[in-house]
């Protein structure tokens, strides 16, 4: 599909359950990877499996530009394209237009939010919600949790520290970082679909998470937040069978559900 105007086309993988017929959900996917690497195939089965055959929701999962060779806006900016590519053909691919949902984990988590702030802000598409596990919001990188796992874990501060850098170059932590690039910047969040925040407590990303979902109450936002004890940055991923990563993935599964039925 075509990319944003005067880039190159971008790549959409568009999954939709066998068997089903008529208009149905879709949950519009931005893959993690620190903003610097990965691809829109990240997780794809997994999504397929647990919410495209289980809640009867198709998948499109999208290709975006990596950092450094493409900074911000390119990711962003690419992932607000192909949303709106698949606003504009649902009909066609057999989705309802009234029932998308943006969602995606990490740099991806991220990148929805910064995706959700633009169609806000540009009269773009109607989401139903959005779906952000443990989410990349803010470049500044100071938080008390960012600090406690410097050299520790998965992500930590340092490779946080890559990954901002990679998108934003010299503007990272600085006066001059569109809220699209870091949604945790950004000045009102009022009129954002509702929200489900979810973010381990012994990762680097857990008390921006806490606060963004904070303050999407504050601005009358529906949220709902989950701090998972003890887990680290991408625990359900590395750790399925635990019993931690089911339950977080059966509140991610619930919330969805229970936001496809309203």
């Amino acid at each position: 599909m075509p990319g944003p105007a005067g880039d190159p086309d971008i790549t959409l993988y568009i999954c939709r359950p066998a068997g089903l017929t008529g208009e149905i959900p879709v949950l519009y996917h931005t893959h993690g990877g620190g903003m610097i690497l990965g691809d829109a195939r990240i997780g794809l089965p997994q999504l397929l499996d647990e919410w495209g055959r289980g809640l009867g929701i198709g998948i499109v999962s999208v290709e975006y530009r990596l950092a450094p060779e493409h900074p911000d806006p390119a990711p962003v900016e690419d992932c607000y394209a192909g949303l709106v590519w698949t606003a504009e053909h649902a009909g066609e691919l057999g989705f309802d237009p009234d029932r998308m949902v943006i969602g995606g984990g990490s740099a991806g988590g991220g990148l929805a939010a910064g995706v959700a702030l633009l169609a806000r802000d540009r009269g773009g598409p109607a989401l139903l919600g959005q779906l952000l596990m443990c989410p990349m919001l803010d470049d500044r990188n100071d938080t008390a949790s960012a600090v406690q796992m410097a050299g520790l874990g998965v992500w930590d501060r340092e490779a946080n520290h890559t990954g901002w850098t990679a998108l934003l170059g010299e503007r990272r932590g600085g006066p001059d970082v569109p809220p699209y690039a870091a949604p945790a910047r950004a000045a009102d969040l009022s009129g954002l679909p509702p929200a489900f925040v979810d973010v381990g407590s012994a990762e680097t990303f857990r008390d921006e998470d806490v606060a963004y979902a904070s303050r999407l109450w504050a601005c009358g936002v529906q949220a709902e937040l989950h701090v998972w004890p003890g887990g680290f940055h991408g625990f359900d991923g590395m750790a399925p069978q635990a019993a931690l990563s089911q339950s977080a993935r059966a509140a991610r599964t619930d919330w969805l559900r229970r936001l496809l039925a309203t």
